[in-house]
């Protein structure tokens, strides 16, 4: 299969260079014709199908209207056009035709000069707020429960167009400042308060990572005590709910089970329950019985020293030959159905109060000096909060910054002495726009005149490095590189490139980019039915997220790795839990560990349960929602949007005889207009319907027992069965995933949506990317070193449009950045302020 469309391939290629001494559009008008024998009965001025018409244009005039034609292109190359089921040219001749169409707007493109483009005002959003916050403070916090969710454009939340800031963002952006200045300050005498912990964990037999050697069960919180002094903590011991009174034969009261806690690593608790004399309490007192032996779990006080600390509560593991059920359960790996579980942590106080007598991690970023008489108090606060807003900030500090944080200071030291000031400051500097924003220092330099294109500072430049690799803002180093200006030396910037994403911040982009381009973030959300699959648990939904964040590291983050290997790798990461899913024999254990798949069904994407089940409805497959789902994550060409007044309601109607989803599809494809794009679609997913909704393998369906049947037809003719002929298809003619993911990547890393002036650029990095393998690295590298990245174009004049702002600058093309001109000074862009 793979063969039959490189040959294609090759050949079109073969064919453009035995005519490469022709100009790309004397090329295209050649080939010009197909628009006429195969578009234009539709497109036309008459018919404006997809409000586009053809009709009268001329190879030409392609330069003039380069929005339009990349539409085309990204028709053609989708196979999206025409539509199956009526005529169609020759995958060769539609290769020849898109490559010249291509070659004609990067033409175009190189004539036309840099087109930038603009990002809007770029507010911070919740991810990277949170780790701007730890960055700076040491302070982990929940952003979710602290400020509003962000709207999502292009698939991803850190497009800066939707990142608005309504009056409610302002309240509780104040809110959050203010809290996390009295945290990461301190109060020596804070008010009790309760904090709840929830075990999300189902299987109760395995050990989990993080407590102690031994144990079973249990989980592991990391808990911020504000204070010295005692804490209560009670945990929540009980067997599954409504079961505590079962006794024997089948309960599990009648064993003793040793439960401990311990923080950071050290016991500081450990209670008994079960056995005897608990089994015939049960028996006599029922409910009054299971109340006290729950008591002895509560009210534990214990005392703890100020900061974050590791909070874990297990049960001892009994050995194999004492048992803890009379029959084991004939599911390895299960564990017993009924033994006492560790549902949850309730941590309680301070009471008694001692201050905080050793610096929290919080208080030693802070307190960088400390003062010993009145007089030293403001100059040390000077030095703190220049220290704390160069760091949020992400900029040298100027006098008018420093003036308004003292003036803070000052009101806070009136009320409450030097702390107190502290934490005013420590306050103003996170509500201030200078941290929430990633704003440009200063606009455009003065010689700039509206439209044109420009390098953004070096300062700029490093906040976009570090905020596209890492999430988050620029180290030190960095940051001194940008303040001398070296950024914008090309050998500086790669090193830096290398360095960002060799270290492990750069993770950001599997659990960030990769995990949002995939859809699989929305894997928490998912709910498949428990009565129609009742193998699925919070276990097995943690285990598909953990399996895929480590499968796209040792992909993404390997920098010999092609992307390739995204679809094709014959690996992939499991637990216990996850290969009893997968049918992978003789893995055992609640840890990861790296394996060889050796049934090709599971190799890639496509064998994933996190992606199979966030491609599926709660209660059935959809072959429309998985092949959507390669059509625009994987092949980057998104089908058009349901018409209005269609039908999409494709569930089993009520009395009716049983269909399969495969005949209820073919039904709906029988209306002409839903044909043009689901006979595209749903062979893409037709070809997994093997896989159910939670991604286990099965040979028929429940609905009505019918042998699944996953053959297709794909929209250029070419025969698909199951997921290894899909894979096959896909990787025939790679390009179009790696621009797809090439152009997603870009989304992400500029913070807005791709034009028509950016495509030349994307095909160029996929270029370039070939001829190093494709490596993510590779790909990464050219997003930086390109002009969107590097440039941005000066706002219009008042009323002008961005279009009209892209006039033709004097050098480069193809959407590569000009060669540099002089540096502009370090100095001025180290003045300029955010405002």
């Amino acid at each position: 299969m793979a063969s039959v469309r490189t040959t294609t391939v090759l050949a079109g290629a073969a064919l453009a260079l035995a005519g490469c001494a022709k100009e790309p559009v004397e090329r295209l008008a050649a080939q010009w014709d197909l628009l006429d024998r195969y578009c234009t009965e539709c497109h036309n001025d008459a018919e404006f199908a997809g409000d586009l018409s053809l009709q009268g244009f001329a190879a030409a005039e392609v330069p003039d209207h380069p929005a339009l034609f990349e539409k085309v292109v990204r028709k053609l190359r989708g196979d999206l056009m025409p539509p199956p089921g009526g005529p169609r040219p020759a995958p060769e001749e539609v290769d020849r035709f898109v490559a010249s169409l291509e070659a004609t707007l990067d033409e175009a493109a190189a004539a036309r000069g840099v087109e930038p483009g603009r990002v809007a005002v770029h507010r911070l959003n919740r991810t990277e707020y949170a780790t701007a916050v730890a960055d700076l403070l040491g302070i982990d916090i929940d952003a979710r429960a602290l400020l509003p969710a962000d709207a999502s454009s292009e698939g991803f939340d850190n497009v800066a167009e939707v990142l608005r800031v309504s009056p409610t963002h302002l309240d509780q952006y104040l809110a959050a400042a203010r809290e996390i200045s009295i945290r990461a300050v301190g109060n020596p005498a804070p008010e009790p308060t309760r904090s709840e912990y929830r075990n999300d964990r189902k299987n109760p037999t395995a050990h989990v990572d993080g407590t102690p050697l031994g144990t079973r069960g249990g989980f592991v919180v990391e808990h911020y005590f504000p204070a010295d002094g005692e804490y209560e903590i009670d945990l929540n011991v009980s067997s599954e709910p409504g079961q505590e009174l079962r006794a024997y034969p089948t309960g599990w009261i009648e064993y003793r089970h040793k439960v401990i806690l311990t923080i950071d690593g050290e016991k500081v608790f450990e209670g008994e329950l079960g056995g005897e004399e608990d089994s015939r309490a049960i028996d006599q007192q029922q409910i009054l019985a299971v109340e006290a032996i729950r008591d002895r779990f509560r009210n534990i006080r214990v005392p703890v020293k100020a900061g974050k600390h590791e909070i874990a509560a297990a049960f001892v593991a009994r050995s194999f030959a004492e048992g803890d059920y009379l029959l084991q359960s004939l599911t390895p790996g299960e564990g017993m159905p009924d033994v006492p579980r560790m549902h949850g942590i309730e941590i309680l106080g301070p009471y008694g109060p001692m201050g905080i007598n050793e610096p929290t991690e919080s208080r030693r970023r802070i307190f960088i000096c400390y003062p010993q008489t009145p007089a030293e108090e403001l100059p040390c606060a000077e030095e703190i909060l220049t220290n704390l807003a160069r760091q949020a900030f992400r900029r040298p500090i100027q006098e008018k910054d420093l003036s308004t944080l003292l003036a803070f200071y000052e009101a806070g030291r009136e009320e409450g002495g030097f702390e107190a000031g502290i934490q005013k400051g420590l306050m103003a500097i996170l509500a201030s726009t200078k941290f929430l924003y990633r704003a440009e220092p200063g606009g455009p330099p003065a010689d700039v005149a509206p439209g044109e294109p420009y390098f953004v500072s070096d300062l700029e430049l490093a906040w976009r490095l570090a905020f596209f690799l890492w999430s988050r803002g620029p180290d030190e180093q960095l940051l001194k590189l940008a303040e001398a200006g070296q950024l914008r030396d090309d050998a500086v910037l790669e090193r830096e490139v290398q360095r960002l994403l060799a270290d492990p911040r750069s993770r950001s982009l599997v659990t960030n980019f990769a995990f949002q381009w995939l859809g699989v973030r929305r894997l928490d959300t998912m709910d498949p039915d428990p009565r129609l699959y009742p193998n699925f648990d919070e276990d097995l939904r943690n285990a598909f997220r953990t399996e895929m964040e480590l499968f796209l590291d040792s992909i993404l983050r390997n920098p010999d790795a092609s992307v390739l290997e995204v679809l094709s790798a014959k690996h992939t990461f499991v637990n216990e839990r996850l290969a009893r899913h997968y049918g992978i024999p003789s893995v055992r254990g609640d840890r990861f560990r790296r394996v060889e798949l050796e049934d090709p069904r599971r190799w890639g994407l496509f064998g994933k349960g996190s992606v199979l089940t966030v491609t599926s409805y709660p209660d059935r497959t959809s072959p429309v929602l998985r092949g959507a789902w390669i059509l625009e994550q994987v092949l980057g060409t998104p089908p058009a949007p349901v018409p209005p007044n269609v039908e999409t309601d494709l569930a089993q109607p009520t009395g009716d005889v049983p269909l399969s989803v495969r005949e209820r599809l073919a039904r709906h494809r029988t209306q002409t207009t839903c044909n043009h794009c689901h006979g595209v679609i749903d062979p893409l997913g037709q070809a997994l319907e093997h896989f159910n909704a939670i991604g286990e393998w099965r040979e028929v369906e429940r609905e009505n027992g019918a042998r699944i049947d996953s053959s297709g037809r794909l929209a250029d003719g070419r025969e698909v069965n199951g997921p290894e002929d899909l894979r096959e298809a896909l990787l025939a003619d790679p390009k179009m995933f790696v621009q797809a993911l090439t152009e997603k990547l870009m989304v992400y890393a500029l913070g807005r949506g791709l034009e028509y002036y950016d495509m030349p650029t994307v095909r160029r990095i996929v270029r370039d990317a070939e001829k190093k393998g494709y490596t993510f690295a590779s790909i990464a590298m050219g997003i930086v070193k390109s002009a969107p990245f590097r440039m941005r174009t000066a706002p219009a004049p008042e009323g002008g449009t961005v279009e009209a702002a892209l006039r033709p600058a004097t050098s480069a093309g193809n959407g590569a950045a000009p060669e540099a001109p002089a540096p502009r000074s370090p100095a001025r862009a180290a003045d300029a302020s955010i405002g």
